[in-house]
């Protein structure tokens, strides 16, 4: 194991202590690093909280900033925060609006989560949840509620943080999240195995010449696994996934995200951006906005995922709202 790192155990919180060293525009809710929030919060406004496990960057406490989320538990690395520290941090943000809880489908987040806002309702906040479920290559039509939440997570940030900073109540950024959430398809490809610094080694072995299509955010098992092809071949099988769930016929309009997992140059990303674009368009797709760029990592992964969120007249101005993160910005367009 390469790494730069001291003691493998003391990886979260040093990482954490670098970065609000770094960013004084966020801290941590008590005396728990781990207790990711906005240093200035908006009085009035739904406060937005999220979680999961480290070794992600910039997911999940780095969408936490203006116009996006208020607040992220942070977990150990690939493990979900707990729900003391949800809490902690549900109290912190909540400005007497509520608080939406946004996060991926995964056990232990839904356990917590869960947990923190029943004990934040006998607190007296009022909370709500919306649960990222985009990746196509984790169930089959029909059982959406069965899919991982990976890097289309971003989308629902984006939209609900926007729609949150026009002061919205509750339960319309939650509708909006939601919807977000259901017009939003995701798949990604592995190319490398990634190390847990306390582990030591690669959680899971693909050969030099190998891909695995569908291949999770923790390694978990994806769909195939097949010789390495050209780059255009790869991008054909991802989007023909998505193209099978979203027909343009009425909602042309989409927002792009293509995202690199934690070792895949820039411009290797930008190649499969190129047939990306090219497959949409040829389906009737008018893409208005990109991202390209590491919003959703594994470690030292080499991959990429695909996101493509279907837009309305409703979510393409929240999409195409400013933001200001440690993480990500944004200028209004």
């Amino acid at each position: 194991m390469k790494k730069f790192v001291n003691d493998p155990e003391n990886f979260v919180d040093e990482m954490l202590d670098g970065i609000y060293r770094a960013h004084p525009e966020v801290t941590h809710a008590g005396d728990d690093l781990r207790c990711f929030v906005r240093s200035k919060q908006v009085p009035g406004k739904v406060g937005l909280v999220t979680g999961g496990g480290s070794g992600h960057l910039p997911l999940f406490l780095g969408y936490v900033g203006e116009n996006m989320l208020d607040g992220a538990g942070v977990g150990g690395v690939f493990q979900s925060p707990s729900s003391e520290q949800i809490l902690e941090v549900t109290r912190h943000v909540d400005q007497g609006a509520g608080v939406l809880y946004l996060y991926g489908n995964y056990t232990g987040d839904l356990m917590n989560f869960d947990m923190a806002g029943e004990l934040a309702e006998l607190e007296g906040i009022k909370t709500a949840t919306v649960v990222g479920r985009d990746d196509v290559a984790s169930s089959v039509p029909g059982e959406e509620h069965k899919r991982r939440g990976v890097a289309g997570i971003f989308f629902l940030y984006k939209a609900a943080g926007a729609a949150a900073a026009r002061m919205m109540p509750l339960e319309e950024v939650a509708r909006i999240a939601e919807k977000a959430s259901a017009r939003t398809r995701t798949i990604g490809v592995a190319l490398s195995p990634c190390i847990v610094p306390e582990v030591g080694k690669p959680g899971f072995e693909i050969g030099e010449n190998e891909m695995e299509l569908g291949m999770g955010i923790h390694g978990e098992p994806g769909i195939s696994r097949d010789a390495l092809a050209p780059a255009d071949e790869v991008v054909d099988r991802m989007i023909e996934r998505i193209l099978a769930e979203q027909d343009y016929a009425q909602d042309k309009e989409v927002a792009v995200l293509v995202n690199g997992l934690g070792a895949t140059p820039l411009e290797e990303l930008y190649i499969l951006y190129r047939r990306t674009a090219q497959r949409l368009e040829a389906a009737g797709a008018r893409i208005r906005h990109t991202f390209i760029g590491e919003f959703a990592t594994s470690m030292e992964m080499a991959g990429a995922s695909i996101s493509v969120l279907q837009l309305d007249d409703e979510l393409e101005p929240l999409i195409a709202a400013g933001a200001d993160t440690p993480f990500f910005k944004k200028l209004a367009n």
